[in-house]
């Protein structure tokens, strides 16, 4: 058995230098991680690193030492789909190993170092894996092992099945999940309060990856605009993508956007393609691909792309073998778009996705990463990734999080009368997110309004944690300035340019009659994107702080709110945006100031 090899694909302008004798190279977190592990030879190890950084490379690595080395004699890989079980049995066979993804029961033919599998697989005979692992010394990988918590059948299935495994290594990039469904073979800590924390052996995160430039920095560009629905009950409801409304409201506007009939997802397509024809400038063979919610939407969104771009979209709608296979086609061949519902959002490699339309109403941070993972994976130094988005509150949450690294929660401890965790999802929604089937289930009949009307207006851009723009229409001067930046360009130039840019829009909008003026001319700083809740606290904020100036001023409350508004601008409190509100705390902690 020869010792391992670095993936061939990696450029040598990544960290690294070679490790273990071999000829290729590893990167510096996969080099770290391979040191970690083999000083201290666990039974069990959790890595996490980021969607993108090499987590397969890793683990193959390991796999080839310990097979080299005579501390295990089969590997066993469990997989979340049938897609990457095979993708895995290519990777492992690029280095030497030979895996059969094809294994259902009975001995293993000799030529085989071990079986690719999957959870589900595993989940049906449990027993047929825990006698090999019996038989033979095992190392076992589990690729994604939040989704061994993701049924109790499927946790309880792992335990059984590998327990006996003489070595287990288990594989994320989100480790957290939206439920406290504890995931086996991890380990949980108790922290300071209370709370059990899943605790890796080694963390790679999305933000180190970044400054080692293994991923690409994402630049999300989000759009707004009006949306009309009727509620079951006959009421027309209109509402702007981006303006606080009720739990209900936020999801009945994003379905309305996404609805291919309205305007919204036409024009957000246009724009994609645009940025994609901008991205395939410097990376000529740059690939976009919308995540759908179901069946009819995707083949609806393809329908768009053929009349919006004169090119077909291939479409992936399950995970079938020729859904594999058309997967496979778009990753080795030049074709510029892909739809999917849902499979595509986790694990599949297809590393030059640069461009991403989030046309999906899962709204949980676990399936957000996931899917955002798609498009980050490096394959030169300054390659950038874009990804469009409905404006919508937790979605522009996430995006700007992106670089916070979370931990598995399995207590989630509630006060009386606090809302549930941002991130506790129902378990509902991540069942829907990771459902592996897509088929027409009937809830579209059943869906409690009916999408009337839509239309887009580009609302911003969000990079680094900082967001740049004003609204502007589609296919105007200003929209097309931030879809026009380069493809290639370091983290740092990609700032400065939209610093810049938005420095333009500004210019450009005070030069204009105010009669014009048919959007809200702010840039995005100015013009939060908040949730009802936030709103109605920043209300709370404002009224306590008007309170404490009555007080220290002697004026009436009226007195103060009409001087905040001469001042500042903008309706009365009750209309006021969330911008406008914090200005007005500002400036009354300013007069406060002032006064001691």
């Amino acid at each position: 058995m020869s010792t391992a090899t670095a993936s061939h694909h990696l450029s040598p302008a990544f960290p690294g230098r070679a490790p273990w004798g071999t000829a290729g190279k590893l990167r510096a977190w996969q080099q770290g991680a391979m040191e970690k592990y083999v000083q201290t030879q666990p039974r069990d190890f959790l890595a996490v690193a980021t969607p993108g950084a090499g987590k397969t490379t890793f683990a193959l690595t390991l796999a080839s030492w310990l097979l080299h080395h005579h501390v295990v004699q089969q590997v066993t890989v469990v997989a979340p789909t049938e897609h990457l079980k095979k993708q895995w049995a290519e990777a492992a066979a690029r280095i030497g190993i030979k895996l059969d993804p094809e294994y259902s029961a009975g001995p293993l033919s000799r030529e085989y170092h071990g079986v690719a599998v999957t959870y589900a697989g595993v989940g049906v005979r449990p027993m047929l894996h825990r006698n090999r692992s019996e038989q033979r010394k095992t190392l076992v990988i589990l690729d994604e092992i939040h989704h061994a918590g993701d049924s109790k059948s499927w946790g309880e299935a792992c335990l059984e099945a590998f327990e006996p495994a003489t070595r287990r290594l288990a594989l994320t990039g989100t480790p957290f999940r939206s439920d406290t469904n504890p995931i086996p073979f991890v380990t949980y800590e108790e922290g300071n309060d209370g709370i059990r924390r899943s605790a890796a052996d080694y963390t790679y995160g999305y933000g180190s990856a970044l400054r080692d430039h293994v991923v690409r920095p994402v630049i999300f560009l989000s759009y707004s605009g009006n949306m009309r629905w009727r509620t079951k009950a006959g009421d027309e409801i209109a509402a702007r993508l981006g303006e606080p409304m009720t739990k209900d409201a936020v999801s009945q506007a994003w379905r309305t956007a996404l609805d291919p009939r309205g305007d919204w997802m036409p024009n957000v397509l246009r724009a994609a393609d645009q940025r994609l024809t901008e991205v395939r400038k410097s990376i000529p063979d740059a690939g976009a691909l919308v995540i759908a919610t179901d069946q009819d939407s995707a083949r609806a969104y393809a329908k768009l792309i053929r009349e919006i771009t004169g090119h077909k979209a291939t479409v992936v709608l399950s995970d079938d073998t020729g859904a594999s296979k058309r997967i496979d086609e778009f990753s080795g061949n030049e074709d510029r778009w892909m739809v999917a519902v849902r499979m595509v959002s986790e694990g599949v490699d297809v590393p030059r996705l640069a461009v991403g339309v989030y046309a999906t109403t899962i709204s949980t941070p676990l399936f957000f990463a996931q899917a955002v993972g798609r498009f980050v994976r490096s394959r030169r130094r300054g390659e950038t990734a874009s990804v469009f988005l409905p404006t919508i509150p937790m979605l522009l949450g996430f995006a700007n999080e992106m670089e916070v690294e979370r931990d598995h929660v399995l207590d989630r401890p509630k006060k009386d009368g606090e809302e549930e965790d941002p991130y506790a999802e129902s378990e509902k929604e991540m069942d829907e997110a990771n459902k592996q089937q897509d088929e027409d289930t009937g809830e579209q009949d059943m869906l409690p309004f009916e999408a009337l009307e839509s239309d887009a207006v580009f609302d911003r851009v969000m990079y680094n944690g900082a967001e740049f723009g004003m609204q502007a229409h589609p296919g105007s001067e200003e929209e097309q300035d931030y879809l026009g930046i380069p493809g290639l360009l370091e983290p740092d130039q990609v700032q400065l340019l939209l610093q810049k840019r938005q420095a333009r829009q500004i210019a450009h909008s005070r030069r204009k009659p105010d009669a014009e003026a048919d959007l809200l001319e702010l840039p995005a700083e100015r013009r939060p994107v908040v949730s009802h809740k936030e709103l109605l606290e920043l209300r709370k904020q404002l009224n306590t702080m008007v309170s404490a100036y009555v007080h220290q001023s002697g004026k009436p409350h009226g007195v103060i709110h009409t001087e905040l508004r001469r001042v500042c601008g903008g309706p009365p409190s009750a209309e006021a945006t969330a911008g406008q509100i914090r200005e007005r705390i500002k400036k009354v902690q300013e007069w406060a100031t002032r006064m001691r």
